[in-house]
C-alpha cells in the first residue's frame, strides 16, 4: 500500500507546531518527522456536554492498522483534534469523531479522530447509492420481494409493499429520503447478480476498497447493525465525494418529496414522503446527505453544502441529540469548513484505484465475464490464470500431426520405390 504522508504546507503536528511539505514522498521526511507525528500527544477535541442514555455496549472495533490511519495524511492518524495552524476552534458537539473536506480539492480541513472506528448506522445507504446507482437503471420496474422485506421490526422503512411493482427510482427516493431499510434490501439485491442481497454487500465492500476507504465493513446493505460492521468518518468523506460527484445522487439528495404509488392489485393507496434531512430546508447552500441511527451506533451523519464556489462535506459519528441534532451538528461543522481559508488543509482525501497502483507494476488486467471470455483464456477453475491445460492440448495436438505427417511421408515413399 502506497503511504500517503500529509500532503499540505499548512498540515501541522499540534504538539510541535512542525509543518509538513506539501507532496512529501514515502522516505523523503525530515529525520524524525514521522517519529514526531507518531509521538505528538493527543489533543482533545472540543465536546458538548450529552446526556446519559442506555445504549447497548459498543463492539469491539478491528485492531488498528498504522497503514490505514495514515491513509490521506500523518496528521490524520490521531485519536483527537487535527485543525490547521492559526484556525479558530471548531464547535462543541456531541460526536465521538468527525471530518470536514472539500469535496472538489479533496482537503480535509479538521478532523476529530477521522479513522477512529464507528458504527455507521443509515449513513452506510451513501455506501450502498455510490457502489449501484452506477449499475441500475432507474426506469426499471422491479418487485418487491419477501427478503427485501426482512428487516428488524420498528426499523426504518419506506412503505413498500410484498408483491408491490415500483421503478428503481422510486426505490432510490425511498432510501435516500425515508431511509427505507427494505429499500436498501431490494437495491442490493438488484445489483448483487445470483448471490443477491448477499452480491450487493460483497460489492459495496469491494467497490470501498477501492475508494480507499479501508476501514469500512459493510454487514447489511442498509446499515442495521451487524458484527463486524465499521467505518470511519475519513471514509464516510471518502464515500460522500463520489456519490456527490453524481448529478442523479445530487438530484435525489435534493429532492424535498416523492410520491409513493399506489398498488391496486394489492389494495394499498399511494402516499407522499418527505426527506428527513432537514439541512436541505434549513441551511443555505445545501446539498443533501444522509441521516442515521441505531441504538447502538447512536446518531451518524454526512452533510454537504455550497458556498461561494467552494463545496464542502461534513460527517460525524457517534453523536447525541442534545443540545444539537446531528444535521445541526453538521451544519456546525460546515460553517467552521467556510470559515477557512481555501489553502487550509491538515491531509487529502485518496483518489479512487489510488492505494491499489502500483509505480513499477502495471495492473494484472481483470478476467473477463465469464460469457465473453475466450475459451483459451480460461483457466481450470475459470478464474483468469493462463491455462496451462489449453496450452498442453496445442502442444500434444501438435505433435500428433507431425508424427502423422512423418507417417504418411514414409508410407509414401514406399508407393513410389521400383
Amino acid at each position: 500500500m502506497t503511504r500517503l504522508l500529509a500532503t499540505t504546507a499548512t498540515a501541522v503536528l499540534l504538539a510541535t507546531g512542525t509543518a509538513v511539505p506539501a507532496a512529501v514522498p514515502a522516505g523523503a521526511l525530515p529525520a524524525g518527522t514521522a517519529a514526531q507525528v507518531a509521538a505528538a500527544p493527543t489533543v482533545p477535541c472540543p465536546r458538548a456536554p450529552a446526556p446519559k442514555v442506555s445504549r447497548p455496549p459498543r463492539p469491539s472495533p478491528p485492531p488498528a492498522v498504522p497503514e490505514e490511519r495514515v491513509v490521506g495524511g500523518d496528521a490524520l492518524a490521531t485519536a483527537g483534534l487535527v485543525v490547521p495552524p492559526g484556525a479558530p476552534a471548531p464547535p462543541k458537539i456531541t460526536a465521538t469523531s468527525w471530518l470536514v473536506a472539500d469535496l472538489d480539492t479533496g482537503q480535509v480541513l479538521g478532523g476529530c479522530g477521522p479513522h477512529e472506528y464507528g458504527t455507521p448506522a443509515s449513513v452506510q445507504k451513501l455506501l450502498l447509492a455510490a457502489t449501484m446507482l452506477p449499475r441500475l437503471d432507474p426506469k426499471q420496474v422491479v418487485t418487491v420481494t419477501a427478503e427485501d422485506m426482512d428487516i428488524e421490526p420498528g426499523s426504518s422503512a419506506v412503505g413498500l409493499v410484498e408483491g408491490g411493482r415500483y421503478t428503481v427510482e422510486t426505490v432510490w427516493l425511498g432510501l435516500l429520503l425515508n431511509s427505507g431499510n427494505e429499500a436498501a434490501n431490494l437495491l442490493a439485491r438488484l445489483g448483487g447478480g445470483a448471490d443477491g442481497a448477499a452480491g450487493g454487500v460483497r460489492a459495496m465492500n469491494e467497490y470501498a476498497h477501492r475508494l480507499g476507504a479501508l476501514q469500512t465493513h459493510a454487514v447489511t446493505p442498509s446499515g442495521l447493525d451487524g458484527p463486524g460492521q465499521f467505518t470511519s468518518a475519513y471514509d464516510l468523506a471518502l464515500i460522500a465525494r463520489v456519490c456527490f460527484a453524481d448529478p442523479t445522487f445530487r438530484r435525489y439528495a435534493l429532492t424535498e418529496r416523492a410520491q409513493i404509488p399506489a398498488q391496486p392489485a394489492l389494495r394499498t393507496k399511494g402516499f407522499q414522503i418527505q426527506n428527513e434531512n432537514q439541512l436541505i430546508y434549513r441551511y443555505p447552500g445545501a446539498l443533501g446527505g444522509k441521516t442515521g441511527f441505531t441504538d447502538l451506533a447512536r446518531h451518524t451523519y454526512v452533510g454537504a453544502a455550497e458556498r461561494d464556489g467552494r463545496r464542502l462535506v461534513a460527517t460525524l459519528l457517534g453523536a447525541e441529540p442534545r443540545p444539537l441534532r446531528g444535521w445541526e451538528q453538521g451544519a456546525a461543522l460546515l460553517d467552521w469548513g467556510f470559515s477557512l481559508p481555501r489553502s487550509a488543509s491538515v491531509g487529502r482525501l485518496v483518489e479512487p484505484d489510488e492505494l491499489s497502483a502500483s509505480p513499477t507494476v502495471e495492473p494484472t488486467p481483470l478476467p473477463a465475464p465469464a460469457g465473453n471470455r475466450p475459451a483459451a483464456a480460461s483457466g481450470p477453475a475459470g478464474d483468469g490464470w493462463p491455462s496451462y491445460w489449453s496450452v498442453g492440448a496445442v502442444v500434444a495436438a501438435a505433435a500428433v500431426l507431425l508424427l502423422a505427417g512423418l507417417l504418411w511421408a514414409r508410407r509414401s515413399a514406399r508407393r513410389r520405390r521400383p
